[in-house]
């Protein structure tokens, strides 16, 4: 059992979710909803976990890009982001 955020593990999450917010912003939107208010709420908490990680709060960076990835999962779940990718999203 892993009791610790690495740097390794880290950088890992910043890279698959960095991966996953340039996929939703290229694909299209399945609903009336507007993707606007989604996208600046995935890369204000992006760049709250750079912040974080930038002063060695690791467990605050980690929590931070979770709740980035929360949002991204949220938001193709209900198909404002049409992406079909079950490696960086939870859909398909």
């Amino acid at each position: 059992m892993q009791d610790k955020i690495t740097e390794e593990k880290l950088r890992k999450y910043f890279s698959i979710t960095k991966e996953a917010i340039e996929k939703a912003e290229k694909s299209k939107n399945r609903t009336d909803l507007d993707r606007a208010d989604c996208l600046d709420m995935i890369k204000r908490y992006y760049s709250d976990a750079e912040h974080f990680y930038s002063k060695k709060d690791f467990v605050n960076a980690f929590a931070a890009l979770n709740y980035a990835h929360g949002w991204l999962d949220a938001c193709a779940r209900i198909g404002i982001f049409d992406v079909h990718d079950s490696r960086l999203f939870t859909v398909d």
